[in-house]
C-alpha cells in the first residue's frame, strides 16, 4: 500500500470537511430562517467533527496531531479544493454549494466503506450515515426553492452556473491516483464524478433550474495542489487565532 498516496487522499478529505465547516459555521446567527441557522450550524459541527475524526487517522500513520494539523499549515500546505474556501456570499451560494459539495461527498463515503485501508472503511460508515441529514437538507431546499418564485429561481440558477466549474475542481486527481485504485483504497476520482454528475441531474430535474452542458465547463482547479485563492489564508488566520493565544485549548 502506498502510503504516500493514503496520506494525500485523508489530507484532501479533512481538509475539505474542515474548511467548508467554518465557512459554514459563519451562518451561525446570520441565517435566513431560525431553523436555517441551526442548520448550518450543525452541519458545520458535523464537518468539523469528521476533519478531526480524518485527523487523526493521520497521525496513526506518523503525521502531527490533529490541532497542529488543522492551526499551524499555511495555505499552500492545504489540499482542500478552491471551491470550499470561497466566501460564503449570499444564502443561494451556500446553499447550491451545500448541495453540490454533499452530494459528492456521501457518495465518496460510499465508496470508501469498501476501502482497503480498514480504519478509513469503517470511519466512513459513520461519516456517511452523518452526511444523510445533509443531503436531505440540501435536496428539499433545492427541490423547493428550485421551483418557487422567479426570484428564487433566478438567484438559484446564477449561484449554479457560478459555482460549477469550481465544484469540479473537487475531483481534481491525485499524482497517485492509480496507486489508490490499485491498492483498492479508493475508487477514483472519475467513478466519484460520474456518480455525482448523475445524481446532481437527477435532483435537478425535479426543479425549473437548468445545468449547462457539462463539456462547456473548464475545472477550477489547483486546490488539491496547494494553489489556492486569495480567500484562503484570511480564512485559516481566523480559524487559528484561539489556537496562537492558548494551543492547550481542546475543539
Amino acid at each position: 500500500m502506498n502510503e504516500i498516496a493514503l496520506k494525500e487522499l485523508l489530507y484532501k478529505i479533512a481538509d475539505d470537511q474542515l474548511i467548508l465547516g467554518h465557512r459554514n459555521s459563519e451562518w451561525t446567527g446570520m441565517g435566513p430562517l431560525l431553523e436555517e441557522d441551526i442548520a448550518f450550524s450543525s452541519m458545520a459541527q458535523d464537518k468539523v467533527g469528521q476533519s478531526y475524526a480524518i485527523y487523526n487517522l493521520l497521525h496513526a500513520l506518523g503525521e502531527q496531531e490533529p490541532d497542529t494539523i488543522a492551526f499551524t499549515r499555511n495555505a499552500n500546505q492545504f489540499h482542500n479544493s478552491i471551491f470550499t474556501e470561497l466566501p460564503n456570499s449570499e444564502y443561494d451560494f451556500s446553499l447550491i454549494r451545500h448541495f453540490l459539495y454533499d452530494t459528492a461527498e456521501i457518495i465518496r463515503f460510499d465508496l470508501l466503506t469498501r476501502s482497503a485501508y480498514q480504519p478509513l472503511a469503517d470511519l466512513a460508515v459513520k461519516v456517511r450515515a452523518e452526511l444523510r441529514y445533509h443531503t436531505l437538507h440540501a435536496n428539499t431546499w433545492i427541490k423547493q426553492l428550485g421551483s418557487a418564485t422567479e426570484e428564487s429561481i433566478s438567484r438559484l440558477q446564477h449561484s449554479l452556473d457560478t459555482a460549477l466549474p469550481h465544484a469540479l475542481g473537487m475531483f481534481e486527481e491525485s499524482l497517485y491516483e492509480q496507486d489508490l485504485i490499485h491498492d483498492s483504497i479508493f475508487a477514483g476520482e472519475k467513478i466519484l464524478m460520474e456518480r455525482w454528475k448523475q445524481q446532481v441531474e437527477i435532483i435537478l430535474s425535479k426543479t425549473q433550474l437548468q445545468l449547462p452542458d457539462w463539456d462547456t465547463l473548464t475545472a477550477v482547479n489547483g486546490g488539491r495542489k496547494g494553489q489556492h485563492s486569495e480567500h484562503l489564508q484570511p480564512l485559516l488566520d481566523e480559524m487559528s487565532e484561539v489556537f496562537r493565544i492558548d494551543p492547550t485549548a481542546e475543539w
